[in-house]
């Protein structure tokens, strides 16, 4: 096949072939033009979503299937898959489905958690971080801070030193390791332990910030996630001081993004869908990283091209697989443009 039109994120027209659902950019003698005109955009990118969870915990896999797809109808061809109680592999072996990078299962202590969703210890943290190193696709999901019912506000589930040393067992394993994170006081001990990302990060300061930018730890911030924080509160009334916390962390959290984009910190685009968060919404994520300071361009990259780099995924070039995007307009004019693409070419299969 021949796609021609505006190709993303350089801003040039070009000319594009795909051949056995990879990209060539030299022409291809009697290919069938299936594009002439608009913007083409490396396939979008949710950098913290799980399929095969829902509302109750884990769905049956016919249920998953229906996850990933409305996903794919959305735009987003590639999912990393930020902790999912049900073994996903099968969806891997789908040609009609986006590409899934597994991070296995969330690991914390019982009772710190969501229940029936990840893998629940008592200690010997560095041990399970292996296990799920082994089980995943080079990603490990941690979490990093939860309700203490003991104490009644957020905590840190860990200790430093079992960060430093459960973190050093999945590098040496070729993983890295991200982590769920609302406060603030768990953020010092992961960054420096050397977590790559941080999910949500709302709790993050100056302080936190500048460490993250000065490691270039990678920010996920989930923002359309994070406006369920008012409706978590009203539900802990039980906890006054976790309750008055997240509307806190809630009120300010344009401001904190926005101070990470400009320290610099890698912030790429998640959803969080599962769970309270419908499946489909990375536009919604990609106009509210631009409400909160990145440009257009920057917030599409930011799920898309440079969340696909990040990922060790290549955009359009020689060889890439022929993930693509098609829009009549260009989206950096208009990020609503985003919502209604002319064509989606998953592996080089036109859905």
């Amino acid at each position: 096949m021949h796609l021609r039109g505006v190709v993303l994120p350089d801003g040039e027209p070009r000319d594009l072939w795909v051949v056995n659902g990879r990209v060539r950019t030299r022409p291809v003698p009697g290919a069938q033009t299936v594009v002439d005109g608009g913007f083409l955009v490396p396939g979008l990118v949710d950098a913290h979503c799980h399929v095969g969870l829902g509302p109750q915990g884990g769905v049956e896999l016919p249920e998953a299937v229906e996850q990933a797809v409305t996903d794919r109808d959305a735009g987003t061809l590639l999912i990393r898959d930020c902790g999912s109680p049900i073994d996903t592999t099968p969806l891997q072996e789908r040609l009609d489905l986006p590409r899934i990078i597994r991070a296995g299962r969330h690991i914390a202590r019982p009772k710190r958690y969501l229940p029936h969703i990840g893998v629940e210890i008592e200690s010997d943290l560095p041990t399970a971080v292996a296990e799920q190193a082994a089980y995943g696709d080079g990603w490990v999901k941690l979490v990093g801070d939860w309700i203490d019912r003991g104490v009644g506000d957020l905590a840190p589930l860990w200790t430093d030193e079992e960060l430093a040393q459960a973190i050093k067992v999945a590098h040496d394993a070729g993983a890295k390791v991200t982590a769920h994170v609302f406060g603030e006081d768990a953020l010092p001990g992961l960054i420096n332990a050397g977590i790559d990302c941080i999910e949500h990060g709302t709790g993050l300061t100056d302080d936190t910030i500048s460490l993250m930018a000065a490691r270039g730890t990678a920010l996920v911030p989930t923002l359309i996630n994070i406006e369920t924080f008012p409706g978590i509160a009203d539900r802990a009334a039980k906890y006054p001081a976790y309750a008055n916390h997240m509307r806190a962390l809630h009120a300010r959290v344009s401001t904190t993004v926005a101070s990470a984009i400009e320290a610099g910190v890698p912030v790429y685009a998640g959803t969080d869908a599962g769970g309270g968060i419908q499946h489909g919404r990375i536009v919604d994520e990609i106009a509210a990283l631009h409400r909160v300071g990145m440009s257009a361009a920057d917030a599409i990259g930011a799920a898309s091209w440079n969340a696909r780099e990040w990922l060790g995924f290549p955009s359009l070039t020689e060889g890439a697989a022929a993930d693509i995007v098609v829009y009549d307009e260009d989206p950096r004019e208009n990020l609503d443009v985003l919502r209604s693409p002319r064509m989606i070419m998953l592996r080089g299969r036109i859905h």
